[in-house]
């Protein structure tokens, strides 16, 4: 069913820092909202590309070979296979867009992985 989804209202509803809620779906993807707040895990992602797309604060996300600084209103995305890590030295929040089998922690399984996303 259609209906308008509020960013800011959705975002008053995450609690926890680098844990994604799934906002909507469509085609097979996931629209998902997350906030995140220090260092995540280095990881990579086998057969998914992502989409981060920073709606608030800046996202630093680190290569093997650089970084790339990601300002509210940018976004950046991570081919398949390609290792990252997001850094946020304060509060961000961001916006993905992935397929849904997408596992937040890639390739990477540890205390910060979610199998099972809030909708929200």
């Amino acid at each position: 069913m259609e209906k308008v989804i509020n960013l800011e209202e959705k975002f008053k509803g995450i609690h926890e820092y680098w844990s994604p809620h799934i906002a909507a779906e469509l085609n097979g993807q996931e629209v998902k909202l997350a906030k995140l707040k220090g260092e995540f895990v280095r990881h990579q992602h086998e057969q998914e590309d992502e989409m981060f797309l920073v709606m608030e604060g800046e996202l630093i996300m680190e290569f093997d070979d650089r970084q790339e600084m990601i300002k509210a209103g940018e976004f950046i995305v991570i081919p398949k296979g390609v290792y990252h890590k997001p850094i946020a030295k304060e509060e961000v929040k961001v916006l993905l867009f992935e397929p849904a089998s997408t596992l937040n922690t890639g390739n990477v399984q540890n205390e910060r992985t979610r199998y099972n996303l809030n909708r929200i």
